[in-house]
């Protein structure tokens, strides 16, 4: 076995061990699911924004980045197109199927496979990736589950959210700074390198308790994985050539930004739908959350399995 085998070995081992350790957790008990899901807050709330504020921060913006832009936001809302014709053609009787086939669960897999592969102070270039797909779930994705829990009329309370929500305002403020050219003042005063060293501790905490909180959620079975079969095989139907051309042959040959946002576009068209799913369904449909969940969890071993595979073959990303 030679140094590189060894050091790729040793990246993906832990992305492993953490995953199994969740499921261990959780199958001998030593913390309840409501632990878990106040772990998740922790990360959502406060964490992630953290690690992602430093990200926007200190990125050096580019206009080429529109172009990446549009072209993210663009395969979200064929996505969703894409399921809702999949729907009607093929007959699927789940109302929630198209809903499975858009988004991308960015914060809670996204952000712990890429930061765990290339290191923390790489995930700016999936976050940038990931900028107008945010936009796509605030305005559009969770309007439209919404409004199919509730009725019309919710989308004063998703503008609401998406003002308030701390992922949004730390995003929000790093470019602000970024792009008023003050980020430099900022760092360099002992308040802001305060926040910044803070940030940094938080982003320690990041990886392994998404990780584990990840494994502990995976709950695979036989019926679960039949269920899933169809939302995962028919939406990389759709990815694949998606990602070709999206990484390929708009970021490699026409933006030339190079093999970091050449991963992280992969790395991103590789994870599973947003696990907010379910949580827009209404209380009395529990068979389809059943599915939904059975979809998530099966999808997520799959994108688990084929990042690491990708970072067999691509181990560095030169920064």
């Amino acid at each position: 076995m030679n140094a590189d085998t060894t050091a790729i070995i040793v990246t993906v081992s832990p992305i492993v061990l953490m995953l199994a350790l969740g499921n261990v957790i959780r199958i001998t008990g030593i913390i309840s699911e409501r632990t878990v899901d106040e772990l998740k807050n922790l990360v959502v709330m406060v964490a992630l924004p953290a690690v992602l504020f430093v990200a926007f921060l200190q990125m050096e913006l580019n206009r080429a980045y529109l172009a990446l832009f549009a072209a993210i936001l663009l395969v979200c809302v064929l996505l969703l197109g894409y399921g809702f014709l999949l729907r009607r053609m093929l007959g699927i009787t789940r109302e929630y199927y198209p809903f499975l086939m858009t988004g991308f669960e960015f914060g809670m897999v996204g952000i712990s496979l890429f930061g765990s592969a290339y290191g923390l102070q790489s995930v700016g270039y999936i976050a940038i990736v990931d900028l107008s797909h945010e936009l796509f779930i605030w305005f559009v994705f969770v309007t439209i589950l919404t409004a199919k829990r509730d009725g019309a009329g919710g989308f004063s309370g998703v503008l609401r959210g998406f003002a308030t929500s701390p992922l949004i305002l730390a995003i929000v403020a790093a470019l602000v700074l970024n792009v008023a050219g003050i980020s430099g003042r900022f760092e360099s005063h002992p308040a802001g390198a305060a926040v910044l060293e803070t940030a940094g501790l938080l982003g320690n905490l990041l990886i392994p308790t998404i990780l584990i909180i990840i494994g502990y959620g995976m709950r695979l079975s036989l019926r679960g994985v039949r269920q899933a079969v169809t939302v995962v095989t028919t939406r990389f139907v759709f990815l694949v050539p998606a990602t070709y051309l999206v990484a390929i042959v708009l970021v490699r040959n026409t933006l030339d930004l190079g093999p970091a946002f050449e991963a992280a576009v992969i790395t991103f068209m590789l994870l599973p739908p947003p696990y907010i799913v379910p949580l827009f369904m209404p209380v009395s449909m529990k068979e389809e959350r059943v599915y939904a969940n059975n979809v998530l969890t099966v999808y997520t071993v799959v994108s688990i399995a084929l990042f690491i595979l990708y970072f067999l073959y691509n181990p560095s990303i030169g920064v």
